[in-house]
Protein backbone atom coordinates (compact mmCIF):
# COMPACT_ATOMS: atom_id res chain seq x y z
CA UNK A 1 0.00 0.00 0.00
CA UNK A 2 0.97 3.60 -0.47
CA UNK A 3 3.53 4.75 2.15
CA UNK A 4 3.99 8.65 3.25
CA UNK A 5 6.12 8.76 6.17
CA UNK A 6 5.43 12.85 6.71
CA UNK A 7 6.23 16.28 5.17
CA UNK A 8 9.18 15.79 4.52
CA UNK A 9 11.21 17.64 1.73
CA UNK A 10 10.51 16.48 -1.56
CA UNK A 11 8.77 12.93 0.04
CA UNK A 12 8.12 9.94 -1.68
CA UNK A 13 5.25 7.82 -2.06
CA UNK A 14 6.28 4.05 -2.95
CA UNK A 15 4.43 1.03 -3.91
CA UNK A 16 6.55 -1.90 -3.02
CA UNK A 17 6.05 -4.44 -5.38
CA UNK A 18 5.88 -8.74 -4.18
CA UNK A 19 8.57 -9.63 -7.36
CA UNK A 20 11.88 -10.67 -6.44
CA UNK A 21 15.06 -8.47 -6.07
CA UNK A 22 16.12 -7.94 -10.05
CA UNK A 23 19.95 -8.62 -10.92
CA UNK A 24 21.98 -6.87 -12.89
CA UNK A 25 21.38 -9.02 -15.68
CA UNK A 26 17.70 -8.81 -15.20
CA UNK A 27 17.53 -4.91 -15.39
CA UNK A 28 15.35 -3.32 -18.03
CA UNK A 29 17.81 -2.95 -21.14
CA UNK A 30 16.10 0.10 -22.47
CA UNK A 31 17.15 3.06 -24.87
CA UNK A 32 18.77 6.65 -24.08
CA UNK A 33 15.65 8.28 -25.58
CA UNK A 34 12.77 5.88 -24.36
CA UNK A 35 11.56 8.90 -22.35
CA UNK A 36 9.69 9.71 -25.89
CA UNK A 37 7.99 6.18 -25.54
CA UNK A 38 7.29 5.89 -21.98
CA UNK A 39 6.16 9.63 -21.16
CA UNK A 40 3.18 9.04 -23.43
CA UNK A 41 2.33 5.69 -22.25
CA UNK A 42 2.16 7.80 -18.73
CA UNK A 43 0.26 10.72 -20.05
CA UNK A 44 -2.15 8.51 -21.80
CA UNK A 45 -2.99 5.96 -18.95
CA UNK A 46 -4.10 9.02 -16.55
CA UNK A 47 -6.17 10.57 -19.71
CA UNK A 48 -8.16 6.89 -19.92
CA UNK A 49 -8.83 7.12 -16.22
CA UNK A 50 -10.14 10.55 -17.03
CA UNK A 51 -11.97 9.21 -19.65
CA UNK A 52 -10.39 11.22 -22.51
CA UNK A 53 -8.97 9.46 -25.62
CA UNK A 54 -5.14 9.28 -26.30
CA UNK A 55 -2.66 6.49 -27.40
CA UNK A 56 0.68 5.86 -27.20
CA UNK A 57 2.74 3.50 -29.01
CA UNK A 58 3.78 0.22 -27.21
CA UNK A 59 5.54 -1.68 -29.82
CA UNK A 60 8.98 -1.60 -29.11
CA UNK A 61 9.94 -4.53 -27.70
CA UNK A 62 12.27 -3.91 -24.07
CA UNK A 63 8.10 -2.30 -22.74
CA UNK A 64 7.39 -6.26 -22.32
CA UNK A 65 10.68 -6.44 -20.01
CA UNK A 66 10.13 -6.87 -16.42
CA UNK A 67 10.83 -3.20 -14.96
CA UNK A 68 10.25 -1.23 -12.00
CA UNK A 69 9.70 2.71 -12.41
CA UNK A 70 8.77 6.13 -10.67
CA UNK A 71 6.37 8.36 -11.59
CA UNK A 72 5.83 12.59 -10.64
CA UNK A 73 3.26 14.45 -11.26
CA UNK A 74 4.71 18.22 -11.22
CA UNK A 75 1.93 21.47 -11.47
CA UNK A 76 3.98 24.57 -11.35
CA UNK A 77 6.88 23.88 -9.36
CA UNK A 78 4.70 22.08 -6.44
CA UNK A 79 4.54 18.19 -6.60
CA UNK A 80 1.17 16.46 -7.30
CA UNK A 81 1.81 13.28 -6.85
CA UNK A 82 4.72 10.41 -7.12
CA UNK A 83 4.01 6.57 -6.70
CA UNK A 84 6.29 3.81 -7.95
CA UNK A 85 7.63 0.61 -7.58
CA UNK A 86 10.71 -0.63 -5.90
CA UNK A 87 11.10 -3.81 -7.07
CA UNK A 88 10.28 -5.47 -11.01
CA UNK A 89 7.51 -7.46 -10.95
CA UNK A 90 5.87 -7.38 -13.83
CA UNK A 91 6.42 -5.79 -17.51
CA UNK A 92 7.60 -1.95 -17.64
CA UNK A 93 4.86 -0.93 -19.68
CA UNK A 94 2.39 -2.49 -17.14
CA UNK A 95 4.38 -0.94 -14.34
CA UNK A 96 4.38 2.88 -16.15
CA UNK A 97 0.25 2.17 -16.89
CA UNK A 98 -0.22 1.59 -13.09
CA UNK A 99 1.97 3.67 -11.47
CA UNK A 100 1.08 6.83 -13.76
CA UNK A 101 -2.51 6.26 -12.58
CA UNK A 102 -1.68 6.07 -8.75
CA UNK A 103 0.38 8.80 -8.70
CA UNK A 104 -2.51 11.11 -10.91
CA UNK A 105 -4.86 9.13 -8.36
CA UNK A 106 -4.10 7.39 -5.26
CA UNK A 107 -1.16 9.84 -3.77
CA UNK A 108 -2.84 10.02 -0.75
CA UNK A 109 -1.38 13.38 0.45
CA UNK A 110 -3.41 15.18 -2.84
CA UNK A 111 -6.73 14.89 -4.37
CA UNK A 112 -7.37 12.71 -7.60
CA UNK A 113 -6.19 14.75 -10.62
CA UNK A 114 -9.24 16.47 -12.21
CA UNK A 115 -9.28 16.37 -15.86
CA UNK A 116 -8.73 20.22 -15.97
CA UNK A 117 -5.45 19.71 -14.65
CA UNK A 118 -3.91 17.01 -17.43
CA UNK A 119 -3.40 19.84 -19.56
CA UNK A 120 -0.97 21.70 -17.01
CA UNK A 121 0.50 18.73 -14.70
CA UNK A 122 4.16 17.90 -16.33
CA UNK A 123 5.15 14.24 -15.23
CA UNK A 124 8.90 12.71 -15.22
CA UNK A 125 9.84 9.04 -15.10
CA UNK A 126 12.25 7.20 -13.64
CA UNK A 127 13.18 3.51 -14.17
CA UNK A 128 15.16 1.53 -11.70
CA UNK A 129 18.37 -0.44 -11.48
CA UNK A 130 18.27 -3.31 -9.75
CA UNK A 131 18.35 -2.96 -5.49
CA UNK A 132 22.06 -3.46 -4.60
CA UNK A 133 22.54 -4.10 -0.82
CA UNK A 134 24.83 -2.04 0.57
CA UNK A 135 27.35 -3.82 3.61
CA UNK A 136 28.58 -1.98 6.17
CA UNK A 137 30.52 -2.06 9.66
CA UNK A 138 27.98 0.61 10.77
CA UNK A 139 26.72 4.37 9.95
CA UNK A 140 29.98 6.31 9.34
CA UNK A 141 30.61 3.15 6.91
CA UNK A 142 27.26 3.48 5.14
CA UNK A 143 27.59 7.51 5.00
CA UNK A 144 30.99 6.73 3.14
CA UNK A 145 29.54 4.31 0.82
CA UNK A 146 26.65 7.07 -0.52
CA UNK A 147 27.06 8.67 -3.98
CA UNK A 148 25.47 11.70 -3.43
CA UNK A 149 24.00 12.50 -6.71
CA UNK A 150 23.71 8.96 -7.89
CA UNK A 151 22.27 6.41 -5.48
CA UNK A 152 18.60 5.96 -4.45
CA UNK A 153 18.49 4.77 -1.07
CA UNK A 154 15.83 2.23 0.64
CA UNK A 155 16.07 2.82 4.11
CA UNK A 156 14.58 -0.52 6.42
CA UNK A 157 14.15 -1.40 9.91
CA UNK A 158 11.86 -3.84 11.10
CA UNK A 159 8.55 -2.80 9.76
CA UNK A 160 9.98 0.95 9.29
CA UNK A 161 10.54 1.48 5.29
CA UNK A 162 11.48 4.55 3.32
CA UNK A 163 13.03 5.76 -0.26
CA UNK A 164 14.98 8.36 -1.96
CA UNK A 165 14.78 8.74 -5.57
CA UNK A 166 18.84 10.17 -6.68
CA UNK A 167 16.75 13.40 -7.84
CA UNK A 168 16.09 13.59 -3.64
CA UNK A 169 20.24 14.95 -3.70
CA UNK A 170 18.94 18.01 -4.96
CA UNK A 171 18.26 19.60 -1.54
CA UNK A 172 20.91 18.02 0.51
CA UNK A 173 24.77 18.83 0.15
CA UNK A 174 25.48 16.38 3.30
CA UNK A 175 24.80 12.36 3.20
CA UNK A 176 24.46 12.50 6.22
CA UNK A 177 21.45 15.00 5.94
CA UNK A 178 20.11 12.65 2.80
CA UNK A 179 19.79 9.63 5.50
CA UNK A 180 18.83 11.68 8.44
CA UNK A 181 15.71 12.94 6.80
CA UNK A 182 15.27 9.09 5.42
CA UNK A 183 14.97 7.64 8.37
CA UNK A 184 12.75 10.28 9.49
CA UNK A 185 10.77 10.06 6.92
CA UNK A 186 10.38 6.26 7.36
CA UNK A 187 9.41 7.35 10.93
CA UNK A 188 12.79 6.89 12.98
CA UNK A 189 14.42 10.12 14.75
CA UNK A 190 16.93 11.29 12.29
CA UNK A 191 19.80 10.20 14.65
CA UNK A 192 18.21 6.64 14.96
CA UNK A 193 20.77 3.37 14.60
CA UNK A 194 20.84 0.24 14.74
CA UNK A 195 22.75 -3.04 13.92
CA UNK A 196 19.73 -4.19 12.16
CA UNK A 197 19.66 -1.46 9.71
CA UNK A 198 19.08 -2.54 6.39
CA UNK A 199 20.37 -0.33 3.18
CA UNK A 200 19.60 -0.54 -0.58
CA UNK A 201 20.84 1.55 -3.27
CA UNK A 202 20.04 2.06 -6.85
CA UNK A 203 19.85 3.92 -9.65
CA UNK A 204 17.45 5.51 -12.72
CA UNK A 205 17.39 6.52 -15.91
CA UNK A 206 14.82 9.40 -16.07
CA UNK A 207 13.38 11.41 -18.30
CA UNK A 208 10.87 14.78 -17.95
CA UNK A 209 8.29 15.83 -20.69
CA UNK A 210 9.88 19.49 -20.40
CA UNK A 211 13.59 18.22 -21.83
CA UNK A 212 11.85 15.94 -24.82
Amino acid sequence: MPVDTGPIVSPIVFLTGSGHEISGTDAPAIPDDAGRVLLPLARAAIATQLGLSRTASEDPPWLKMSGACFITLTLGSRLRGCIGTLRAHRALVEDVRANAVAAAFRDPRFPPLAAGELSSVALEISVLSALEPLRFSGEPDALRQLRAGVDGVVFEYGHHTGTFLPQVWEDFKEPSDFLAHLKYKAGLPPDFWDGEVRLLRYTVFKWRESDL
